[in-house]
């Protein structure tokens, strides 16, 4: 069965990663997601290795695992903006899209005919989405932007590491790009809103998403801890700001992660480690009494936590009620048997290697299942098939 957005085709002129990611997540839902790169060149991301893609016979390709990790689905077209015959095809394209996605500079594409007034004359039912560093207006707004700095110009790593003053402490960056991936994630909340919007209006719409902003957006919590109070958060490591014990706590053979997220689930964890007279002690007994006195809790949570494996205390919490878990590598992830029995991880064909491994998208419709086929695909490989569908010639 087709997937729930088959309806809708995508022009995606953007690259790296909060646009590309909003394209695949449109792509996983059944869109037809036109990839449009630079002639000879392609995505930025294409070269963001090692590691690269091995072919059949062992051999390293071009194809970077970031590029591969961002664009399944996508069929890609070769394309020099900077010549009329380009343009016009964007402009072809554009006509028979209902979004379009760029990430390029402020400015750029007005520049080459291209931007929301030049592509809206051609759709007006178009929905244009921009996503930049810092957005279309403001001081900053021409300015380029990576994940990295965002995380760090948005408050992200003021509360993101360990401790001051404790080894190794000080800011972290997360380690995925995580303002990247939630753009990309807004972006696609954004123009799904705005196909909505159109079904009800017969109009287009320009969507302006800035990373700042997102960044900004997420400080969730912590945000709020800081507006309510005038008080800066500060970094605690694993240590969570308003609900304890949420920690990473030493067992027998390693660590695991504890996350008690109520007043009735720490009674159930004090039963489990045999200190149930934790939950009658007026320094426990509350969330907020927890948070007070967390320093001469934790002491308590060690020596207890101390006497059994990870694998003893996960299955005991699990059978309890209580949230815990391991902390997997990567690999380990893809051995856990609640992620393979999701399917979480696809062999896709690749015409390269063969298949491709893609961690896929976590949605799951009962009427309308998203269909894992198509692999990211190589610098032009539907250049001919998407122009000759225009009616036009590749002449560049």
């Amino acid at each position: 069965m087709p997937g729930p957005l088959s309806h809708l085709r995508v022009l995606d002129l953007s690259r790296i990663m909060a646009g590309p990611w909003c394209g695949q997540i449109l792509a996983d839902l059944g869109a037809d997601v036109i990839k449009v790169e630079r002639l000879g060149e392609g995505d930025d991301t294409r070269r963001w290795g090692p590691p690269f893609l091995k072919n059949k016979d062992g051999e390293t390709t071009k194809e970077a695992g970031y590029y591969l990790s961002v664009n399944r689905g996508k069929r890609s077209v070769e394309l020099d903006l900077k010549s009329e015959a380009g343009r016009a095809a964007v402009k072809a394209l554009a006509a028979e899209s209902d979004i379009l996605l760029e990430n390029f500079k402020t400015g750029t594409l007005e520049r080459m005919g291209l931007g929301y007034e030049d592509l809206q004359k051609v759709n007006p039912r178009l929905i244009y989405c921009s996503v930049t560093g810092f957005g279309l207006t403001g001081p900053k707004a021409k300015d380029a932007a990576y994940d990295f700095m965002i995380q760090g110009m948005g408050g992200l790593m003021s509360v993101t590491g360990g401790e001051d003053g404790t080894p190794g402490g000080g800011p972290q960056k997360v380690g995925v790009p995580i303002v990247d991936i939630m753009t990309g994630m807004y972006a696609a909340i954004g123009v799904l809103s705005a196909i909505s919007n159109r079904d009800q209006t017969e109009k287009g719409d320009h969507i302006d998403l800035a990373m700042l902003d997102v960044s900004v957006a997420m400080l969730a919590n912590q945000a709020m801890n800081f507006l309510v109070t005038d008080q800066e958060p500060v970094r605690r490591g694993n240590r969570h700001p308003n609900i304890q014990p949420q920690n990473v706590y030493p067992v027998k053979d390693g660590y695991i992660v504890l996350a008690v997220g109520n007043d009735g689930q720490f009674r159930k964890f004090a039963e489990e480690i045999g200190q149930p007279a934790l939950v009658e002690d007026e320094r426990f007994a509350t969330n907020a009494a927890r948070v007070e006195n967390l320093e001469v809790l934790e002491a308590l949570l060690i020596k207890a936590l101390a006497t059994r494996t990870i694998t003893e205390w996960v299955e005991a919490f699990s059978a309890a009620g209580v949230p815990s878990g391991p902390i997997n590598t990567i690999g380990r992830v893809f051995d856990e048997p609640q992620v393979q029995h999701r399917t979480m991880l696809r062999d896709i064909p690749h015409p390269l290697s063969g298949t491709v491994k893609q961690v896929v998208s976590p949605l799951n419709f009962r009427n309308a299942p998203l269909a894992f086929d198509k692999a990211p695909p190589l610098l032009g490989e539907h250049t001919e098939e998407i122009l000759k569908a225009l009616g036009m010639e590749n002449t560049q």
